[in-house]
């Protein structure tokens, strides 16, 4: 791949998938749409930021459950580091996520916002037209992130929690350790937690249900934890 394509005003597109079926999709549509583009595929997060140090994209289409490698399971999670890491060295970068699990993004909505370039968001459940409608609108470099439900403010250092809890099974003083901060803020940290997904004691005393479990649940189901 060459710079030089890009100044000749010649599109490039990338498209990150690791679903065969989905990504001969993907690219079949793209090629019949912007027939004079050059689209390039990518199949794992470090292949894909390796394509773009490497050249002069004007659009990325990601899928968030990816693998970091090859040989690697796919993770919603290695997406999210995925675009986290474009959207911090390729600040005017195009994007869109062509995903099931655009819930996901609701952990990143802050460097969404800050973000210069295009970024869309593009369910994979969508038309073709309409998936289409968005990669246009990216291209643009315009916005259109409503599928996010932003109702939750989650601050960075709580979802540090929720991942610390939930994913790698630490308690809170494991958690307060990790965090260099003290175990009374952790707890402060879940009672805050908590109060945005809407769990509280007195319900789940009377119905009989973990607190802790619950919370889980409710992250999962408001796309904060894999």
């Amino acid at each position: 791949m060459s710079r030089d394509l890009a100044k000749q005003g010649k599109q490039q597109i990338l498209v990150v998938d690791d679903h065969q079926l989905i990504l001969s999709g993907s690219l079949t549509i793209l090629e019949q749409e912007y027939a004079d583009a050059q689209i390039f595929q990518a199949e794992t997060a470090r292949e894909a930021l390796d394509m773009v140090a490497s050249s002069e994209f004007d659009l990325v289409v990601v899928d968030l459950s990816i693998p970091q490698e090859s040989g690697v399971t796919a993770q919603v999670d290695t997406g999210i580091q995925l675009l986290k890491t474009l959207m911090k060295k390729y600040s005017a970068l195009n994007i869109v996520v062509q995903s099931s699990y655009i819930k996901a993004l609701v952990r990143i909505k802050h460097e969404i916002d800050e973000h210069q370039g295009g970024f869309v968001i593009a369910n994979k459940g969508l038309s073709e037209k309409e998936i289409l409608n968005r990669v246009d609108l990216a291209l643009q470099g315009i916005t259109h992130t409503k599928d996010i439900k932003t109702a939750l403010e989650f601050k960075p250092e709580w979802l540090e929690v929720l991942k610390l809890a939930f994913e790698e099974g630490l308690q809170d003083k494991a958690i307060a350790d990790r965090m260099h901060i003290h175990e009374r803020t952790v707890r402060s940290y879940w009672t805050k937690i908590q109060d945005v997904l809407g769990v509280y004691p007195d319900d789940c005393k009377l119905e009989g249900k973990n607190m802790r479990i619950q919370t889980t649940i409710r992250a999962r189901e408001e796309g904060l934890i894999d």
